[in-house]
């Protein structure tokens, strides 16, 4: 057998890659990790955490308008951008530090340099004039914002990476996408006081969410006075001395002070010598089996490198099942069905399972389950903001196929849903559920009557 300086070598520390190299190290493995960047990965640099602070941030303004409906007197709130972002970064430096502790605890090596693979078994540090020799290689190098480079003033737009850093909060903002990144970030700017507009070439935002959620929250995105532009796009970005000036399709214009692209994210896959060791990809992603293997044998990928499903709880996962399989001798896969989303917008939304439409295509009878309502803590301050459950049940089974809520509590509440729907629960099994009262989340369990399509409701 050859001798290599390392047992497992893996090319990225962001969650996914963190996990793996942990448990492996744990086993008494010899494992390194490089990582050209900071330690976290997208979620805890640039992604899900200190968007989430911002999340928190963007939703005082509207609690300090219901605060006055319940007999708080308070002074005008002002809002300092910087302090929130020293705040932010001091966190973030934290949760890195924590990620950083952790692999030395377990005995792993971090190398902080980018690695290119130049064959199966071997991998360059570059800047680091180091190469070095792995039995097995883990890429876990996760993904980064997708722009098309040939738009006419692309240079002048920022990504969701350049947002979390702005020097000062803008008066005026377009955000170009409809994915849960464009929308989560909408909603933020305006809970800040900026003037969003957003920018769709679709008919409607969120695509692969139900159809139901995506009319719903965009009514609620309107309401709250974002500028919903759908069905229209970029044709270029035009820096002028006041600012900036969206073109769009069908000569609209729209001025800026930020053009942020969320246009989408594609895997991280550029400089790291994939086609030196023979690794495959398939439409720009690391193609992998239900193991996590590439092609090559002693190659394996885990994360949004490989754009299963793009989530830090499925990239940890993911890494945790490679470990126990080459590590531990317990083969063992992870399982992307009934995986529960969120998308953080104001209202927020959880879901897990199939759409309404995924599930009329994949040959399902259903029937649905539907509710719109304000919650009393609305109703009480005047708010008209409502709230939406949605079930899609299987006809002859009652299995609930997909449970999906917008709500402030969403993602809270789908948490808990999802773990009934991964061990099947059906419709009569949730009714008999007793509800908590009162709550928002007692719909769930409360919905009797089946929703007859407004198309329907004639002939109904």
């Amino acid at each position: 057998m050859a001798e290599y300086d390392y047992d497992l070598f893996v090319i990225g520390a962001g969650s996914g890659g963190v996990r793996a190299a942990r448990l492996a190290a744990i086993s008494g493995a010899r494992v390194a990790v490089a990582e050209e960047h900071r330690v976290g990965g997208t979620c805890v640099i640039r992604g899900c955490v200190p968007k989430k602070f911002m999340v928190y941030a963007s939703e005082y303004a509207s609690h300090f308008k219901t605060a006055k409906a319940y007999g708080w007197t308070l002074g005008e709130p002002s809002f300092d951008w910087s302090a929130f972002l020293a705040e932010k970064d001091k966190e973030i430096a934290r949760l890195s530090g924590i990620y950083v502790t952790n692999l030395q605890n377990a005995g792993a090596e971090l190398v902080h340099a980018k690695a290119r693979l130049l064959d199966a078994h071997t991998v360059e540090l570059v800047g680091k004039d180091r190469t070095v020799t792995a039995e097995k290689i883990l890429i876990a190098t996760g993904g980064r914002p997708w722009l098309p480079r040939g738009l006419e003033g692309i240079e002048h737009v920022i990504t969701s990476d350049e947002a979390f850093h702005l020097e000062r909060l803008p008066k005026r903002m377009v955000i170009a996408g409809g994915g849960y990144i464009a929308v989560e970030f909408a909603c933020i700017f305006k809970g800040l006081g900026v003037d969003v507009t957003l920018v769709h070439r679709g008919p409607n935002i969120l695509r692969g969410f139900d159809d139901h959620v995506r009319a719903h929250l965009a009514e609620e995105m309107e309401k709250k006075g974002i500028n919903v532009l759908l069905g229209s796009q970029h044709e270029k970005v035009e820096k002028t001395a006041s600012g900036l000036v969206s073109h769009l399709t069908g000569g609209a214009r729209v001025e800026a002070d930020v053009v942020l692209f969320a246009l989408g994210r594609e895997a991280y896959v550029e400089g790291l010598g994939l086609e030196k060791a023979g690794v495959e990809l398939t439409d720009g992603a690391i193609a992998v089996d239900a193991y996590s293997r590439t092609n090559v044998a002693n190659i394996w990928a885990v994360g949004d490198v490989t754009n299963r499903i793009n989530l830090t709880p499925v990239a940890i996962r993911e890494g945790a099942a490679f470990a126990q399989t080459e590590f531990y001798g317990n083969p063992t896969t992870f399982d992307h069905e009934m995986v529960a989303s969120a998308v953080f917008s104001q209202p927020a939304i959880g879901a897990v399972g199939m759409s309404e439409a995924e599930a009329r295509h994949a040959g399902h009878k259903v029937d649905i389950y539907l509710s719109r309502f304000r919650a009393m803590k609305n109703t009480f301050a005047g708010g008209d903001e409502r709230a939406l459950i949605k079930l899609v049940v299987e006809q002859g089974s009652e299995r609930i196929l997909g449970c999906h809520v917008v709500a402030p509590d969403g993602p809270e509440i789908i948490q808990m849903a999802a773990i009934a729907l991964k061990m099947g629960v059906t419709k009569p099994q949730w009714d008999a559920t007793c509800a908590v009262h009162p709550t928002l989340a007692e719909e769930l369990v409360t919905m009797r009557e089946k929703h007859v399509p407004q198309e329907l409701g004639a002939a109904a």
